[in-house]
């Protein structure tokens, strides 16, 4: 197996927001490289129990020999969007803690030939579960240059999301597009040099949340998380994407459950429940340090919530 290279961001700050129970359950949504497992692992007594969730097959055989010295861990190869319906199966009611670090692993970029990564040449994947259909060379190969320029200017933040998908569709008229390499020269054709990066970030981030469905179930993934906890359990949750932040954001707030009504009135009749508190007032950022040692933190943010 190889060796992935992986380093957990805010480390720290989530194992501090989950604020572990020797004898709790935990769940790591995104279990990855197991960094964030392993530190919540090392809290935990044998009475408590860590369940860890990860689409990628690969992802969840590196984090069985990386917590090979534990016995109370159980793995899930799964989507934590399922979250609610993984721990039913399970036969557990509630959690103390769940933690989601979202986004792409640093081992699956690394990993040549899966296609996330813009520098070498691969095929055009993007999956994080080989087992679904959807990929990188389908998307940009069937979806039409309306779709494909939404994707990419909605994802990506790209403003040359209308040229990038025009030149595309132009290209795979004669050719279908099969690497990443030939991805990158299309797009380069359409973006200027820029000091922001390199020229397919913004497109291949796009492609990727496309192809893993991302965004769309996260407002949702977040509100059944909250109601899987505990009274006191928490829920951390990294996100390092505008929309995600958003997503997160608006479904923290909306589960403090502020009464509406006029205030004259003698009594609540809005019917808002109150399931929790929000923890960070302000989302927690990596500091100089951190991202000096780990370029891949500098867009993270932290937000946890306690249920009450």
């Amino acid at each position: 197996m190889k060796e992935f290279n992986h380093i957990p961001v805010l480390l720290k700050e989530c194992i501090e927001g989950l604020a572990i129970k020797k004898n709790g359950i935990y769940v790591d949504g995104t279990l990855g490289g197991a960094g964030h497992s392993l530190q919540i692992a090392k809290k935990l007594e044998n009475t408590g129990t860590l369940i860890g969730i990860d689409r990628d097959e690969e992802a969840i055989e590196k984090a069985k020999n990386t917590l090979k010295e534990f016995n109370n861990i159980i793995y899930v190869q799964d989507n934590h969007d399922k979250i609610k319906e993984i721990l039913q199966n399970l036969k557990i009611e509630k959690v103390d803690g769940i933690l989601l670090d979202l986004g792409v692993s640093s081992y699956q970029i690394d990993e040549q030939e899966r296609g996330f990564s813009y520098i070498n040449e691969s095929p055009l994947d993007m999956r994080m579960d080989k087992r679904q259909n959807l990929t990188a060379e389908k998307i940009v190969n069937t979806y039409s240059e309306e779709k494909l320029a939404d994707i990419i200017y909605k994802y990506g933040e790209e403003k040359f999301s209308k040229a990038i998908a025009r030149k595309i569709c132009e290209y795979r008229k004669n050719k279908k597009i099969e690497t990443t390499t030939e991805l990158v020269k299309i797009i380069e054709k359409c973006v200027p040099n820029q000091k922001q990066g390199h020229p397919a970030k913004r497109t291949f981030q796009a492609i990727r949340i496309e192809v893993n469905n991302e965004i769309e179930p996260l407002y949702n993934t977040v509100i059944s998380a909250i109601d899987c906890l505990k009274p006191g359990g928490r829920l951390c949750i990294i996100t390092f994407h505008s929309l995600e932040d958003r997503a997160v954001k608006q479904a923290y707030t909306n589960s403090i459950g502020k009464c509406t009504c006029p205030p004259d009135l003698p009594y609540c009749v809005c019917g808002k429940e109150t399931k929790g508190k929000i923890i960070t007032k302000k989302p927690i950022l990596p500091t100089q340090e951190e991202m000096e040692k780990n370029t891949r933190s500098k867009s993270a943010k932290l937000r946890v919530f306690e249920r009450i």
